[in-house]
């Protein structure tokens, strides 16, 4: 078959866990917007969800940090943090792992991942899964992409990934959505947590909107850091997204910076049919 959806979202752990304290036109118009992506992707039909997301300190260190990961597991527990904080309830995941192998295997042609068969999930994964998939009835392929420990994969690596993950996708007879989450601008964990750069994120949104693959390529890790925050980092679930639809152009379906969310919440979808 082919990739049937793709779509990037925002995972920050706020966004559930401090939802009570939110505005409520922000709480409301994010979550509808979230809704609207869970639709798309139900109605696409597919087999499987391939989540990239950003992984945080909960599976992998610095002392065994991949660049790439793909989990190969049967099945998948999380959110490894407290649901009480976080807001969502632990569960467990189904996996497919016959098909990440097969995914693994042909993206192996183009660039080395590692992969992992016990693998628990953390908000990057738990909070677009909570809204995405809430019956948890999905097969789930997780992907890390390190944007945490420097020295962190260049951006046109991340593209690449991409690039990679779409063949493999399209090697399959299964149905195969996609969908990377991260930031965009934010700064978790610092005394500026809360605080959000709109206008790089517009910036770097409209790109990624033309899927313009010279401009999401042209950031350095520094400039990022000054701009967007060591959370900026994770614009590389974003890219890897554009790698995956090369040629194709995406909508914004929302963007709204929400400080008690400490993030840029995004919605965005790429039409596969252009």
């Amino acid at each position: 078959m082919s990739l049937v959806f793709a779509g990037v979202c925002s995972h920050g752990p706020g966004i559930t866990g401090r939802a009570d304290m939110a505005d409520p036109d922000d709480k409301a118009t994010f979550y509808a917007a979230m809704d609207g992506m869970r639709e798309q992707l139900e109605a696409a039909k597919p087999d499987a969800i391939i989540v990239i997301a950003a992984e945080h300190f909960a599976n992998f260190f610095m002392n065994n940090m991949p660049a790439y990961c793909m989990g190969m597991g049967a099945e998948y527990t999380g959110p490894i943090e407290d649901p009480q904080w976080l807001g969502i309830e632990r569960v467990t995941v189904p996996g497919n792992p016959d098909l990440s192998r097969r995914i693994i295997e042909t993206v192996m042609n183009d660039v080395d991942v590692a992969y992992a068969e016990e693998w628990k999930f953390d908000h990057g994964i738990s909070v677009p899964l909570n809204f995405l998939t809430p019956r948890y009835d999905l097969d789930v392929i997780p992907v890390n992409i390190n944007c945490q420990g420097p020295p962190l994969t260049p951006l046109h690596r991340a593209y690449a990934f991409g690039q990679a993950l779409r063949k493999a996708c399209d090697a399959v007879p299964e149905r195969i959505a996609i969908v990377g989450t991260g930031g965009i601008s934010h700064w978790p964990a610092t005394p500026d947590s809360g605080k959000i750069n709109r206008e790089w994120d517009e910036s770097f949104l409209k790109d990624w909107a033309a899927n313009d693959k010279e401009a999401l390529l042209r950031f350095t890790d520094e400039e990022t850091l000054r701009d967007g925050g060591q959370g900026g980092f994770e614009i590389r679930t974003f890219i890897a997204i554009s790698g995956a639809t090369e040629g194709l152009k995406a909508n914004v379906d929302y963007y709204r910076p929400i400080p008690i969310f400490a993030v840029g919440c995004t919605v965005g979808t790429v039409d596969l049919n252009q």
